[in-house]
């Protein structure tokens, strides 16, 4: 999305509600090795080594930490599984934890003026879209972890692989842990497979974003009900940045980035690309062929049409293994098959999505560190924060795939946002080759040539609003297909330079030279 400042919230919250996510990683499973790859052994407990037994916790003076996160749907029985938590981290680690779920609308706002009031928390979900990881390491709302990583968790570094420690780093240094799941982007079309059989799809053909058009004009003349190829208001062309030519956004607010080809890494206005344009005129055709959506421009989410199995074709840019069961979920039973346009990539953005961490304001960042690494490395505590309490919450099936009870007041539906997604139980319905295959992709898909680079907006955040501001103007209709190039873009281009853009860039490019200049050292 181009044209919001909560684009990445906005398309968080589409998939958690919709498909469970973003972000959302396959449930859980299997102890991982050093190189990330899943164990077929042990898939039981797996201690913290030297902090988590209870002779460790029974030398520890008691504290109690406060732990916030976003939860999209009220959870009626929090408390009980919040005892049942710290009967095993009281014996562990002498921890009590006190779990603050708030509501994801308002968790960034409420984070953010605790920050501000240095308030005493110990614990806070992060991401790079919302409660930005790092504007609040620069900041210095976190703790810097390195030591204590070292010193109070070292199966953590284990657990993941080296780029991954390389995503985390803001300005050298460690402030979060990842909650470890899918960390590629892969992008290209969601297809109902009805409509795909019907139609005599050839999938194989399907090289490039005009390609699907044949089969969308299909859709258009033979489905009245059906919306061949469905957009909201903020248009795909984010989506399908790596498609066209290899782009890589760095300010996601600003709309500039880099050709991942590009050798210089030149820093270019992303509206200025030819890419974009490309972009602009094929949407355009397909929207005055009534092959999107009429109410693109303005429509934020398109949940009800796609539980209704009325959307045939969407685009997605994080295709991760099992992503087919999901969107079946989600699209009204109807079967899903998947058409990549690009290759498996890994950035900053794709890794650092899901993330705890320790607040500077922490009375107890030690035994902060303690908890995330047990949560991370015992599957019976991460299990009862995913799923909740076994026999009531949700019954087991084998002895790594359990069965969730419905209505039972207890079903986040967050793994993601918890810990290590291939740790924890898998649900009914996934399957272990699908975290192998997720697991193999994080390992060998290829990494951006600016992996762990960050931009700070600070020194240019009012040129930013007001880029902002115009992206929310010109964006919807020009996404979308609703307005043409010719008609809009020259007056979208100027007025981004009229804003402030070409400072933007400067400012993006100097950080990006000193951070290139310092990692070359």
């Amino acid at each position: 999305m181009l044209t919001n400042k909560k684009k990445g919230i906005q398309l968080g919250l589409t998939v958690l509600m919709s498909m469970s996510l973003i972000l959302s990683a396959c449930g859980g499973g299997s102890n991982q090795t050093e190189k990330g790859s899943t164990s077929k052994e042990g898939n039981g407990n797996t201690a913290a080594s030297g902090n988590t037994g209870k002779e460790t916790g029974s030398k520890l003076d008691p504290v109690e930490l406060t732990w916030y996160y976003p939860q999209w749907s009220t959870q009626p029985d929090t408390k009980s599984v919040e005892e049942a938590i710290n009967k095993i981290t009281s014996e562990k680690l002498n921890v009590k934890i006190k779990l603050m779920p708030t509501d994801g609308g308002s968790y960034e706002q409420k984070l953010n003026t605790m920050v501000a009031a240095n308030e005493d928390f110990d614990i806070a979900w992060t991401s790079f879209w919302m409660f930005n990881y790092a504007q609040n390491a620069r900041r210095g709302a976190f703790a810097q972890i390195d030591d204590l990583l070292k010193k109070d968790a070292p199966e953590l570094k284990k657990s993941m692989p080296d780029l991954v420690w390389d995503a985390l780093k803001v300005d050298g240094k460690t402030y979060a842990i990842l909650n470890y799941q899918t960390i590629t982007n892969k992008e290209g079309f969601l297809i109902q497979k009805r409509f795909a059989d019907k139609y005599s799809l050839d999938t194989s053909k399907i090289k490039s974003i005009k390609d699907i058009e044949p089969f969308l004009v299909k859709i258009k003349e033979n489905e009245p009900d059906i919306i061949p190829f469905a957009m909201t208001r903020g248009g795909n062309f984010e989506n399908m940045k790596t498609t066209y030519n290899n782009l890589e956004f760095i300010s996601n607010e600003a709309i500039v980035g880099i050709y991942r080809g590009d050798s210089t890494t030149k820093v270019v206005d992303v509206i200025q690309t030819p890419e974009y344009k490309e972009y602009l005129d094929l949407m355009n055709s397909w929207y005055k062929k009534g092959l999107i959506n009429k109410d693109a421009p303005t429509v934020k989410a398109l949940d009800d049409r796609k539980k209704a199995g009325q959307l045939a074709v969407t685009f997605h840019n994080v295709l991760k293994p099992g992503r087919e069961v999901e969107e079946k979920n989600a699209s009204g039973g109807q079967d899903i098959i998947i058409v990549p346009t690009s290759e498996p990539f890994v950035g900053t953005n794709t890794i650092i999505q899901s993330m705890q961490a320790i607040s500077k304001t922490s009375k107890n960042p030690e035994r902060a560190l303690m908890f995330l690494n047990l949560l991370n490395t015992d599957k019976e505590l991460l299990n009862l924060v995913c799923y909740g309490i076994e026999g009531k919450h949700y019954t087991r099936l084998t002895a790594d795939t359990i069965k969730l009870t419905e209505n039972s007041g207890y079903n986040p539906n967050q793994t993601w946002v918890f810990g290590n997604g291939f740790l924890a139980d898998m649900q009914e319905g996934q399957n272990q080759e699908v975290r192998d295959l997720t697991l193999k992709e994080n390992s060998e898909a290829k990494s951006s040539p600016i992996l762990g680079f960050t931009f700070d907006p600070e020194p240019v955040q009012s040129e930013i609003a007001n880029i902002q501001a115009v992206n929310d103007e010109y964006g919807p209709p020009l996404n979308t297909g609703a307005a043409s190039s010719d008609q809009k873009l020259a007056q979208y281009i100027e007025q981004r330079k009229k804003a402030g853009i070409e400072k933007v860039v400067a400012e993006v490019q100097k950080q990006l030279d000193a951070w290139k200049q310092k990692t070359a050292k």
